[in-house]
């Protein structure tokens, strides 16, 4: 079992970081699927929606939680966007309408930890 000291941040911010190319990508994945979470949890009862519900069991109920779990357990990927890629700058794609330039999508198995794109 290796040393590792005692914080409150489950899972450690070095495994995590391991998952993607800087910690500003991190910041903005979670922060993302953190908020697809919570919208998720708003709809319930609504019927079936397309949000993609909690990927991970966690103790806790908290958007941000399940998020950075996702994350560390690989189940929330990311694509970088890059502005003028083939498509991403045509009015109407769903890649030029989302806001920064990272996308997050949840559920997507990856072979490995380096981003598309």
């Amino acid at each position: 079992m290796p040393n590792r000291s005692t914080t409150l941040m489950d899972p450690p911010i070095e495994s995590l970081l391991d998952k993607v190319d800087s910690k500003f990508t991190l910041v903005v994945v979670v922060a993302k699927r953190a908020r697809q979470v919570n919208t998720y949890f708003n709809h319930l009862g609504e019927g079936p929606g397309s949000m993609v519900p909690p990927q991970v069991p966690t103790l806790s109920g908290k958007p941000l939680t399940i998020a950075f779990a996702e994350v560390s357990a690989g189940k929330a990927a990311f694509v970088r966007i890059v502005p003028g890629d083939a498509g991403v700058d045509a009015p109407g794609d769903t890649a030029s309408a989302m806001s920064g330039e990272v996308g997050v999508f949840a559920g997507a198995e990856r072979g490995g930890d380096e981003p598309e794109g």
